[in-house]
């Protein structure tokens, strides 16, 4: 395979010459309104995880209508192959469904003046979709690309985001009749073209209840407070982690607890988000967490006259770890297009839906489709399309590399 992609890649010229290729690049620039109508339209429609059936289906019947043999899988992903009875291998390029935040109306996801697009999800990953639909269209109004060692196939895949836990393309790498089929993933997720993700950043996510009697503020002052034990726990936790140079972050994204500041709580509950690129350095902080959990209602059921709190650690999430090696043949086809277009990347690491395959040993990268965007997992989200066109190139040009001999 890395021959493959090295002939290739010595003579981009000629890939980029050749008439199906060329055709497919000149479609993109002409679709350049199209896109962008695709990209909003899709956005419009609210897609939280765990909630994307309505835009699952959209894009099915988006993929249809340009001449896709579509379907959606058990796990609710929509699965898309140019021609009926496309032969495997498979090049996968894939973009995630759902997004944190959803629009309430359409009037959330709108155009500035400017010409920007705002609203949740534009970004992520608005940008990525709408890359998929156009890519398909340059594919089927182009000749064929070239004779193919493998074909593509496009997937616009459910949960990757917060509690989805990775769980459309989990089913794709370990349950789906494809699983076996797929030689590799292109995954785009945002608009940036200045990094490959090529190392998957491993993730824990946990969720810490406190549970206590409750009462009144006054009469029953005493009672051990849910509340005050789980902030203590969070102090703790934060004061015994490995010094600032170790590679790891945390974040107790939620807080809750609690129906009146006169009554003393009977529950209070935390979210937690551990990353870092060493595995084993997560166990450790898991640990750190248990031992923070139990001296912080040790501490407040000490000082309790009248109640004590239990605790309850889950975990909600666990995305693995992985890495592309440095000589992998896809790294060098995507080196190879960015210096054949001018693109300045570097790699980097990242928790994304690249973290199964990688895990698994399935070449992966996770980038960007083109534009600009920011604001991610807010309302102010916000995406510009100019310079799209060289990303969606940059994609085009990758792909039929890793489908060419």
């Amino acid at each position: 395979m890395g021959a493959i992609y090295a002939s290739a890649s010595r003579n981009l010229d000629a890939l980029a010459s050749a008439r199906g290729v060329k055709e497919a690049l000149r479609q993109l620039s002409r679709d350049k309104q199209w896109i962008n109508e695709k990209h909003l339209e899709l956005c419009r429609i609210p897609s939280p995880t765990f909630q994307e059936q309505r835009r699952a289906e959209w894009m099915l019947a988006a993929f249809r209508q340009l001449g896709c043999d579509a379907k959606i899988d058990q796990a609710g992903n929509v699965v898309a192959f140019l021609q009926p009875g496309a032969p495997p291998p498979y090049i996968a390029v894939t973009a995630h469904l759902d997004t944190v935040l959803a629009p309430r109306s359409v009037d959330d996801v709108r155009t500035e003046p400017d010409g920007a697009f705002v609203g949740p999800g534009v970004s992520d990953n608005g940008a990525g979709l709408a890359a998929l639909l156009a890519l398909v269209r340059a594919l089927k109004t182009a000749p064929p690309i070239m004779d193919c060692t493998a074909s593509p196939v496009f997937i616009a895949n459910v949960g990757e985001e917060g509690d989805g836990n990775l769980c459309g393309m989990r089913h794709l790498c370990t349950q789906s009749p494809l699983a076996s089929k797929i030689r590799g993933f292109l995954v785009l997720d945002g608009p940036a073209t200045d990094h490959v993700t090529t190392e998957a950043l491993a993730c824990r996510r946990y969720e810490v209840t406190i549970q206590g009697p409750g009462g009144h503020s006054w009469i029953d002052y005493g009672v051990a407070n849910p509340v005050h034990a789980i902030s203590r726990m969070i102090t703790i936790f934060a004061e015994n982690l490995p010094p600032p140079a170790a590679r790891l972050s945390f974040n107790f994204g939620i807080i809750e607890g609690g129906v009146s500041v006169n009554a003393i709580p009977p529950l209070a509950r935390t979210r937690l988000d551990l990353r870092s690129l060493d595995e084993a350095l997560l166990e450790r902080m898991g640990a750190i967490l248990d031992a923070a959990v139990s001296r912080a209602c040790e501490w407040e059921n000490e000082k309790s006259s009248l109640g004590k709190v239990t605790a309850r650690i889950r975990e909600a999430g666990s995305r693995p770890g992985g890495r592309l090696p440095a000589g992998s043949p896809l790294l060098a086809a995507v080196k190879s297009v960015d210096a054949y277009l001018g693109i300045r990347s570097a790699t980097d690491s990242a928790s994304t839906d690249a973290n199964i395959p990688l895990n698994l040993n399935i070449p992966a990268i996770s980038i960007g489709a083109g534009g600009t965007g920011g604001g991610a997992h807010t309302t102010a989200e916000w995406y510009k399309p100019e310079g799209r066109d060289a990303g969606l190139k940059r994609l085009l040009l990758l792909l039929a590399l890793l489908l060419g001999e």
